[in-house]
């Protein structure tokens, strides 16, 4: 396995690197915008901006590569990522930070691109497995070690800003001077809405809720954290707490549902998302380890439904449709990563803090209760059209080159060359 790993060093820093930053800007800018008394919506207004232009730089940065290289294209949005967290502690207005925010999630998705290109040139079907898994770690570390920055510094002040903007020019340095030859051109994403729902409704509808959950989640918790008074350490360990549920239990969750209709996964994920939603309706921070306990079950499921998805779409995809059935489905998580934000956000100012978790918990409702509505509708997929559940990354948004380093692209690979040869 090592020496799998050694000749992607440098990409895996440069991706490391890049994670902290984005981890502690994360979490850092909500925590600044409610102590600058902004409300929810705007807050939300805020991570909707980074939705969409993280969607856009899918559709967008494949074609900027193709006209001046990975490097090029690299630095600048390295460069764009660095000024966007400088910008935002140089005027500090929310509709400011809605473009700042925005610069940031399009450079953000386009570096996300390059790296995880890169890091698909320099596998084979041997070591796809341990680099993806690698991959994995090293991203779940970084972020987590980006929000534990946020309690060392001041929100107030420039301060926190400034290093999350060294950590991105950071990232641009070991990919910079890497003599490593650039990949081939970026997967160039097309979806076809229809068809895809025609293939999986379940998946289609389970994507747009996937995002509505992980949208709100991921931008709105650190809000609910500061508005409820909890310190910034107690925040990011909420954050992380529910990071490590998804860790530790998406590879469990995923070998169940390769043994059952994962329609059923669907339904039972939604089910157990609607009861710990309902717990801290209930119980809230009257007790901090049980709340931070039921936290570590939201994340055991909120971080792996998106998963289930993406597999139960793959199982009435053709072989060879593994990457472009993956990246439309990317798009439609997008769309609902802009919407969770939004319909969160309004609520909490209309109905409170914990309006968060009546969002989430509808969100979870919804998505099992039409993935058990479609077992009805249509018959589970045979065993030989089945792909292998795979665990990908829980602690960002996906982009098209997270899908073609995954290993069940080795799969692929094999039946179309066994499709040759017959």
């Amino acid at each position: 396995m090592t020496s799998s790993i050694v000749p992607i060093t440098s990409l895996l820093m440069s991706a490391f690197f890049m994670l902290a930053a984005s981890g502690l800007a994360g979490y850092l800018l909500p925590l600044r915008a409610v102590q600058e008394g902004w409300s929810t919506f705007q807050i939300s207004m805020i991570a909707t901006g980074y939705a969409v232009c993280f969607t856009a730089g899918c559709l967008v940065v494949p074609r900027l590569v193709l006209r001046v290289g990975h490097v090029r294209v690299f630095a600048v949005l390295a460069a764009a990522m660095s000024i966007s967290l400088l910008m935002h502690g140089l005027v500090v207005d929310p509709t400011a930070w809605i473009l700042f925010r925005g610069i940031a999630g399009f450079s953000i998705a386009g570096g996300y691109m390059v790296i995880e290109s890169w890091l698909n040139e320099r596998v084979t079907n041997e070591t796809r497995g341990a680099v993806f898994s690698v991959y994995m770690v090293v991203s779940m570390l970084a972020l987590m070690a980006g929000q534990f920055m946020v309690p060392l510094g001041n929100p107030m002040t420039a301060s926190l800003f400034m290093v999350a903007a060294i950590l991105y020019a950071l990232a641009l340095m070991p990919t910079g001077l890497s003599s490593a030859q650039s990949p081939q051109p970026l997967t160039q994403v097309s979806v076809n809405l229809k068809s895809l729902y025609l293939k999986s409704p379940a998946a289609v509808v389970g994507a747009l809720l996937s995002g509505t959950i992980s949208g709100s989640w991921n931008n709105l918790a650190p809000v609910f954290a500061q508005v409820n008074g909890l310190s910034t350490a107690t925040g990011a360990t909420m954050l992380a707490v529910a990071m490590i549920g998804g860790a530790v239990f998406q590879i469990p969750i995923g070998r169940i549902s390769d043994r059952i209709d994962r329609r059923y996964m669907m339904a039972i994920t939604g089910l157990i998302g609607v009861g710990m939603c309902v717990v801290n309706l209930i119980v809230g921070l009257t007790n901090i380890y049980l709340f931070l306990f039921t936290v570590f079950l939201l994340g055991s499921v909120l971080f792996v439904i998106y998963s289930i998805v993406v597999a139960h779409a793959n199982d009435y995809a053709q072989p060879d449709e593994f990457v472009s059935t993956s990246s439309g489905l990317l798009i439609v998580y997008g769309g609902g990563t802009m919407l969770g934000p939004l319909i969160s956000g309004a609520l909490m100012d209309r109905a409170g803090s914990y309006a968060l978790f009546m969002v989430i918990g509808a969100a979870f409702a919804l998505y099992g209760g039409y993935a058990y509505f479609r077992t009805f509708r249509r018959a589970q997929a045979t065993e030989e059209d089945r792909v292998d559940f795979q665990a990908i990354p829980i602690t960002r948004a996906q982009t098209p080159q997270t899908y073609e380093l995954d290993p069940r692209v080795e799969m692929t690979a094999e039946d179309e060359l066994a499709g040759e040869s017959i």
